[in-house]
């Protein structure tokens, strides 16, 4: 089974990413403009692309490996490993499981359902920062760009601020919740049928805000490199936007994609038609817009999960006789 399994998510996994790109909307445009990009004046942008992407997911592994130190101890290049094959399994799974699936086979038999909580601990950290950021860009936006306007795309002033309303209140709840999470989970664990299973949840207990800020600070970090390659894709493609204008649209198209509960490998059509209709109101390019969505989907998504199906050829599940 070992060494069946791992080939067989292969092929499955490298099938599945070419009939699902393949079927994109506005794939060939996309493609097109991604190929007239690639000249020597734009050579440094573009490498320097695909080195925020290494660093990128280079974050979140190290993340990762901090989150599970208290279970299992983990290089590097394992984490690396784990997280690129959860994103590959996650292409096909909605919300984020097929995630924790990629990362736990990585772990010792034993400790696997007991990373599961630590990797959302993980997804957690993330989540508020995109909120967090989310929101301020909405407030800039509001007052400085979309100031005097009546209506957002079909959206009442009225509507915006009860969004944004919203958004503070989920805001303010997840930061209460992440650094109590050793509070709550002790109190989880009073529950009559839950405290046969604390063992999957215990050792959160053990995360102090210390160790909390470190992950949430990982997290920002991982948010900025996501806005810079955004600026730096909206660049090539000459969509003429100011960089504090840019950087505030992109954090709302994140906020965007963060609520909505999408497969990520199916996603570029609502990515695309979401950028458009928030950098539309900053800029006609509509092309350059379609393109930045394809050109981020393509680096920070599709070329890491072809390298995750890559490492699953080696996987064993089974590492028990």
């Amino acid at each position: 089974m070992n060494y069946v399994i791992g080939p067989s998510l292969f092929i499955l996994l490298s099938i599945s990413i070419y009939l699902k790109v393949k079927s994109q909307p506005d794939l060939e445009q996309s493609l097109g403009l991604l190929k007239q990009s690639i000249s020597p004046q734009n050579k440094w942008y573009i490498i320097s692309l695909f080195i925020l992407m290494l660093l990128n997911w280079g974050i979140e592994a190290r993340k990762w490996q901090i989150l599970v130190s208290s279970v299992q101890k983990v290089s590097l290049f394992t984490a690396a490993k784990a997280v690129l094959s959860g994103l590959s399994l996650s292409l096909f799974i909605p919300n984020g499981i097929g995630e924790y699936f990629g990362r736990i086979i990585y772990m010792n038999e034993g400790n696997r359902l007991r990373s599961i909580a630590l990797t959302i601990a993980g997804s957690m950290s993330q989540l508020i920062v995109t909120l967090i950021a989310g929101l301020c860009g909405l407030l800039y936006l509001k007052n400085n760009v979309w100031a005097g306007a009546g209506q957002l795309q079909g959206l009442s002033v009225f509507w915006v601020n009860s969004i944004i309303s919203m958004i503070f209140m989920g805001c303010l709840l997840l930061v209460l919740i992440y650094f109590r999470l050793s509070w709550l989970t002790a109190l989880v664990e009073k529950i009559p049928f839950v405290y046969k299973y604390r063992y999957l949840i215990q050792n959160l207990e053990a995360f102090h805000w210390k160790e909390l800020t470190r992950i949430l600070s990982l997290s920002v970090s991982r948010f900025v490199v996501f806005t810079v390659q955004y600026l730096i894709l909206l660049h090539i493609f000459n969509v003429q936007v100011s960089p504090v204008n840019a950087a505030s649209t992109t954090s709302v198209l994140f906020l965007v994609l963060a609520v909505l509960p999408t497969i990520p490998v199916a996603d570029l059509g609502i990515r695309g038609e979401a950028g458009i209709q928030l950098f539309g109101l900053l800029s006609s390019n509509t092309l350059g817009i379609i393109a930045t969505s394809a050109g981020i989907w393509l680096v920070n998504i599709i070329i890491p999960a072809m390298a995750g199906s890559l490492f699953i050829l080696s996987i064993k599940i089974f590492r028990n006789r």
